[in-house]
C-alpha cells in the first residue's frame, strides 16, 4: 500500500507472512504472524515482505460526528 493517511484510529493484525510498516524515512516497523500495530492518525505505508494476509481495523468517525455527512 502506498503512502497514505490514516483515518482517526486504526490497528493492523498480521495473520500470516511479515510486513513493514514505514512512517517516515527514520521510522518503520516490521511485523510478523501475529502481532498488532496500532496506527495513529499519521502518513504510512506497508509493505509486504513476503506472501501476507493482514486484517486492517478502522474507526472512520469519531463521537460527536455525523459519519453520514
Amino acid at each position: 500500500m502506498a503512502e497514505h493517511n490514516s483515518p482517526p484510529a486504526a490497528s493492523l493484525q498480521v495473520l500470516k507472512g511479515r510486513v513493514r510498516v514505514d512512517l517516515d524515512e527514520e521510522s518503520q516497523g516490521e511485523f510478523g504472524e501475529g502481532e498488532l500495530w496500532i496506527l495513529t492518525h499519521e502518513r504510512h505505508s506497508v509493505l509486504a515482505l513476503e506472501d501476507s494476509v493482514f486484517l486492517l481495523t478502522t474507526v472512520t468517525s469519531q463521537q460527536g460526528q455525523d459519519s453520514r455527512s
